[in-house]
């Protein structure tokens, strides 16, 4: 056999693939009978080419404006818009109550001043006959008192519509701080839209101011019940020596209830004092220093809180305990400046005292004295604790 060399079957080759993909061949060929691969040298066509080399793809520019235009912003039904309508709604409600309690508010404070107008314009005529002269069981006064009685009695029935109001006020603030809790929790609801967490911003911020008002409201009931409390309970002791100098026809002045400290000792503590005997009993616990000093050097001092807190710590530690309540007067000055600021500590000491009888410190557990400092450059209350 012949041996065929490696170029001749190369060459043969090549003139094979030529005759394959020949046209005439191709037309002449069964479909069927065509090879499956078709090696040629021809281009590829046209569409061909379009399909293989397709990339890179070139897009069109977007310009800003296309980003920022209305079709991403449509109004979007979601659920949490769905529940900031819902907020509002209550929210609404809320706010309806808080402007009727308000309006309550308003119109009970102006009935109460008409009535302690009333009240004070018959004690007034009272007193000024009384001054003057007058019979005993004068029929005139005797009017006048049952008017001021009855005035009083109005303003008592008075009390209880402000804690009802007061009341009311609760059940509304808790209605609100419930609802805030509501709007914060909306925030981590899935599937809101940018504007429902604007709204929800909105919305509670409104609640915040909402609460605001209705702690407004809170206080100022509060302030009311207490002050129309005390005033009636001053009253009521009035009304009772009133009564009996109208009866007698003579002029008594205010209840002695009203001057606690006008019986009041010259305090003397476990060392003594400059000028006042040393007096026998208990020792003061806080020693020389005392539970609290308040210094009334102006006219707007708060003493409140601090002198709790500190009767608070004091009734932890020694529940029986007692209380000396000392108005202290300074020395300095002539004699009419001193008589001035002892006067004046003695009415802060009155004062002083009322806030703790309204704190729930009985009065039967403060004992009320003065005494004088040349320290003091004003007049000052000291509470001891014994």
């Amino acid at each position: 056999m012949m041996k065929t060399s490696p170029l001749f079957l190369r060459e043969l080759l090549v003139l094979s693939a030529i005759f394959v993909v020949s046209p005439g061949f191709a037309q002449a060929a069964n479909p069927a009978d065509a090879p499956s691969l078709i090696i040629t040298s021809d281009p590829l066509p046209e569409s061909l080419r379009r399909q293989i080399y397709s990339k890179p793809v070139r897009v069109r520019s977007i310009k800003p404006a296309e980003v920022m235009s209305g079709d991403y912003y449509n109004q979007t039904q979601t659920l949490v818009g769905d529940k900031v309508k819902q907020i509002t709604g209550e929210l609404a409600n809320i706010q309806g109550k808080v402007s009727s309690l308000s309006g309550n508010l308003s119109g009970l404070e102006r009935l109460n001043e008409e009535r302690a107008a009333e009240y004070y314009a018959n004690i007034a005529t009272i007193n000024t006959q009384l001054q003057s002269g007058t019979t005993p069981g004068n029929p005139r006064l005797v009017r006048r008192l049952g008017e001021a009685e009855g005035h009083l009695e109005t303003l008592s029935n008075s009390v209880a519509q402000l804690n009802g109001v007061a009341v009311e006020a609760s059940n509304t603030a808790s209605e609100a701080s419930f609802l805030l809790e509501e709007t914060r929790a909306a925030y981590s609801l899935s599937g809101a839209i940018e504007e429902d967490h604007v709204h929800l911003a909105q919305v509670e911020d409104s609640i915040n101011s909402t609460i605001i008002l209705i702690q407004r409201v809170l206080n100022t009931v509060n302030d009311d019940v207490t002050r129309t409390s005390t005033y009636l309970s001053s009253e009521h002791e009035n009304l009772r020596i009133l009564g009996l100098a109208v009866s007698n026809g003579d002029f008594y002045g205010r209840s002695l209830a009203d001057r606690p400290f006008s019986a009041a000792p010259l305090y003397a503590s476990s060392e003594g004092t400059s000028g006042a005997p040393l007096q026998q009993g208990t020792p003061a616990l806080s020693g020389p220093r005392p539970l609290a000093k308040i210094k009334f050097d102006r006219s707007d001092v708060e003493y409140q809180e601090p002198i709790y807190l500190a009767i608070n710590e004091a009734l932890k530690r020694y529940p029986n305990a007692r209380f000396d309540l000392v108005a202290v007067t300074p020395t300095q000055g002539n004699a009419a400046e001193v008589a001035i600021e002892s006067t004046k500590a003695r009415r802060n000491a009155e004062k002083v005292l009322r806030t703790l009888t309204q704190m729930g410190l009985p009065q039967e557990r403060i004992d009320l004295s003065y005494s004088e400092s040349g320290q003091a450059a004003s007049n000052e209350v000291h509470l001891f604790v014994k």
